[in-house]
């Protein structure tokens, strides 16, 4: 069972709906007991960092994700969710993120002729590829939709980076802990390819 971790932030659905395309069993859920039951767990989000972070502590869910990060289940962070494994951000200073992984979240810089947010589609580098990307080839498109991105502490647990304005940290791997800036469930065959890479895990 995939456990999609309830909130309150906003994709929830359309995340549920590529995983049952993929034929699995899905439960979004806050329940403490399901969450740590699942096989799978992720946590989805369009929204703000202080906003998301206040219902994660309303909710009981911060220690959650901890205990699911040392049970070395699977765990997928998917834009928002990728943000707040983090320690810090731009968007809501003075914010402790979850801190699971090393790094913060800075303001994509104004440049001439990039709108902000980053919306639509852009090609991903790897400069070392992860789990998420077996069967992918190099370069491929996916969907994003953030103001803010990541600059990892550890260079070593970035797999694919992408470029507007400033290199983005585009999606992280270590150990049972994986990211991604982009939208997988909106990124047509190949997100639906790299959801079917972590469910296979």
């Amino acid at each position: 069972m995939v456990a999609i971790i309830d909130y309150d932030a906003g994709n929830i659905k359309s995340v549920e709906k590529a995983l049952l395309l993929l034929g699995q069993e899905v439960e979004i859920t806050r329940d403490r007991d399901k969450i740590l039951r699942a096989d799978k767990v992720i946590l989805p989000g369009v929204g703000a960092f202080g906003d998301a972070m206040d219902k994660l502590h309303q909710y009981g869910l911060t220690e959650v994700i901890h205990e699911v990060v040392r049970k070395k289940t699977p765990f997928l962070g998917i834009c928002l969710g990728l943000q707040l494994l983090f320690e810090r951000s731009d968007e809501a200073p003075g914010v402790e993120g979850l801190g699971v992984l090393k790094g913060e979240i800075l303001k994509i810089p104004e440049r001439e002729g990039l709108k902000i947010p980053h919306m639509g589609w852009n090609s991903l580098d790897f400069p070392r590829k992860g789990r998420l990307f077996q069967g992918l080839n190099q370069n491929p498109y996916v969907y994003f939709v953030h103001s803010y991105y990541l600059k990892a502490e550890e260079e070593d647990i970035v797999t694919a980076t992408a470029e507007y304005g400033v290199l983005i940290h585009a999606s992280v791997e270590k150990d049972n802990v994986f990211a991604c800036q982009f939208h997988p469930e909106k990124s047509s065959d190949v997100g639906i390819q790299i959801l079917r890479n972590f469910v296979a895990l």
